[in-house]
């Protein structure tokens, strides 16, 4: 018999860490190759763990709620033929998680003082991207935390314990506070109370939803895209009033046809991804020293659940017609819903389309899908009294189109330019010249 070691799997792009939402086996069962393990959420995305073996359950080293880097050791199954004993690197983690998550509350607060921690100023440590971004938020110096992945790497879970306990590890002031007389304002922002957990009341009658994994998911990457990247928001109003009466001419026989009914929406992503092709720098993204236009053109469309929101990709959006376009999002959007959504269907995304008008929104301002550098919000479609040429006043389809965009890749020129290409594109969009096949 052999103890084979499973990790947590790469389930992204820029993932270095998951989370175990729900285990989906324990401890005696027997589970084939490919069978899923465990639920396991990102930032990005909710995926199930696959077994690399068949074999038995041996050990779930990591526990429900507990958040891993890359590459960390989950749990171990015992397989038939190999080696007899368990690798001594998984048996090292097992202990190491007892300790963490099974002493009890006052011990773990104790544990989490940062005292004994002190590391070397210049010392190099590679810290994931949600961890700078809590240290920073809640003025934590790193070099005094003791993380628990591997080789000592600082988790987010590491920080977040900090801060419920209220241990949280500021740069001593000899080392940070400078001199009164040459930097007074310094001096105050350095000795500014230390972040603490938000106190809110709770009174009878109250209810308390606890955060599930994939809200907290949804928190820090809303979070991140708000503070790394300069929001502007920009808007257009389009007269789509032949769109309206082209799709309501042939809604009935394509739903016959098909199988599935031809939305407005199709018609919106197939017009923004037709206008990135011809401004391809609205299809870019920041990459700190330096700015990357997208080849492909991979839109992002957002699809809310009750109590979340997903954003698969339909790829290669340019090069799909209308009534392909219409297929993914059908399929994409029952995908969610039925809770099938995959991993790689969300991965890639340049740019993102966000139909908010199917809630009867006219007017809202999107956060970013980092590391995109805009997003567009595709309002209601209503009639109301305009103004024609010659004086002349008609009920005519109007939409506005909300533009949100990383003002450090996008300017104003550019992006005025890009929305009124897409409203001459809608605008023209007739039975006469715009095919759906």
């Amino acid at each position: 018999m052999a103890i084979e070691e499973i990790k947590m799997p790469q389930l992204g792009e820029s993932v270095t860490e998951g989370t175990i939402e729900k285990w989906l086996v324990q401890p005696g069962d027997k589970v084939n190759k490919y069978d899923s393990l465990a639920e396991v959420n990102t930032d990005k995305v909710t995926a199930e763990v696959p077994s690399s073996f068949t074999g038995v359950i041996k050990e779930l080293i990591a526990k429900e709620g507990e958040t891993l880097e890359v590459g960390a050791v989950v749990c171990t199954i015992e397989t038939e033929g190999g080696a007899s004993s368990q690798p001594a690197s998984a048996e090292s983690t097992s202990t190491d998680k007892k300790t963490a998550t099974e002493m009890p509350a006052a011990e773990s607060k104790k544990a989490a003082a940062p005292a004994p921690v002190e590391r070397e100023k210049g010392s190099k440590a590679r810290y994931s991207p949600s961890v700078l971004k809590i240290a920073q938020e809640n003025d934590i110096d790193l070099t005094l935390v003791e993380g628990s992945g591997n080789e000592g790497r600082i988790t987010r879970k590491d920080l977040l314990t900090l801060i419920e306990s209220g241990n949280i590890p500021t740069a001593k002031a000899e080392q940070v506070a400078p001199k009164a007389e040459t930097a007074p304002t310094q001096t105050m922002a350095s000795a500014k109370p230390a972040a603490a957990p938000v106190n809110v009341p709770v009174a009878v009658g109250d209810i308390e939803i606890p955060i599930t994994g994939i809200r907290k998911a949804i928190a820090a990457n809303m979070l991140r895209s708000k503070h790394e990247a300069p929001h502007a928001w920009t808007m257009i109003e389009v007269d789509v009033t032949n769109l309206v009466q082209y799709r309501d001419s042939i809604k009935n026989e394509f739903k016959k046809k098909e199988g599935f009914n031809v939305t407005y929406f199709a018609f919106f992503v197939k017009a923004v991804s037709q206008a990135l092709k011809e401004f391809p720098m609205m299809n870019s993204m920041w990459a700190g020293d330096k700015i990357v236009m997208k080849k492909d053109i991979n839109i992002s469309i957002a699809v809310a659940t009750e109590d979340a929101l997903y954003v698969p990709v339909i790829r290669s959006a340019d090069e799909k017609t209308i009534k392909g376009i219409g297929r993914e999002i059908n399929e994409l959007a029952g995908k969610v819903r039925a809770g099938k959504l995959k991993s790689d269907e969300m991965q890639g995304g340049t740019f993102t389309v966000n139909n908010t008008g199917s809630f009867g929104s006219i007017q809202s301002m999107g956060i970013i899908n980092y590391p995109q550098a805009a997003i567009l919000q595709v309002e209601s479609i209503v009639k109301r009294p305009v103004i024609m040429d010659g004086g002349m006043i008609a009920a005519r389809s109007m939409v506005n189109l909300c533009l949100s965009l990383d003002h450090r890749v996008l300017d104003g020129l550019v992006c005025g330019r890009f929305l009124a290409r897409v409203k001459e594109i809608l605008e023209n969009m007739t039975k006469e010249n715009t095919s759906v096949y």
